[in-house]
């Protein structure tokens, strides 16, 4: 009886042990952890395929951000997305945005391209240079049909 005691115990701590792993972790992936603070800079993209809130912001392939709104704007029919940036991160103020792909089975993340500028961003500000998100699809149907700018004379 008094086995069958520790062998219930042990398996309670195991269950409580990986439950307050799955906590911590959940707590780091939607930022609900001790982790720097953040300040918001906005975008607009013509194209936001493939970015939802939640989303990666990267400099130099190191994570500095998420994407934390996206939004239809109703008067110029953009995507406004709003991305957080860890305060250690000074933005310069002539950056660009850029949806990529970490490959053709990988997702997508936006990415900073910083500019050269002794200025930066502040929070609130908007990040006026973007490049949307590339479909894979469309460049494949203008390979597969050919285009007519592919220099044929």
């Amino acid at each position: 009886m008094a086995s069958e005691n520790m062998t219930e115990v042990a398996a309670g701590g195991v269950v409580l042990a990986i439950a307050a792993g799955f906590l911590f972790y959940a707590g780091q992936v939607t930022g609900f952890s001790g982790a720097p603070s953040e300040y918001p800079l906005t975008a607009s993209f013509r194209s936001a395929d493939g970015v939802s809130v939640g989303t990666d912001v990267r400099l130099a392939g190191v994570k500095v951000g998420r994407v934390t709104d996206l939004a239809l704007d109703p008067e110029t029919y953009r995507a406004r997305a709003t991305i957080s940036v860890r305060d250690d991160i000074e933005v310069p103020d002539d950056s660009a945005l850029s949806i990529s792909s970490e490959g053709l089975l990988g997702g997508n993340f936006v990415e900073i391209l910083p500019g050269g500028s002794p200025f930066y961003f502040a929070a609130g500000d908007e990040i006026e240079f973007t490049q949307g998100s590339v479909s894979l699809i469309a460049l494949l149907s203008k390979f597969v049909s050919g285009s007519e700018e592919d220099g044929q004379e």
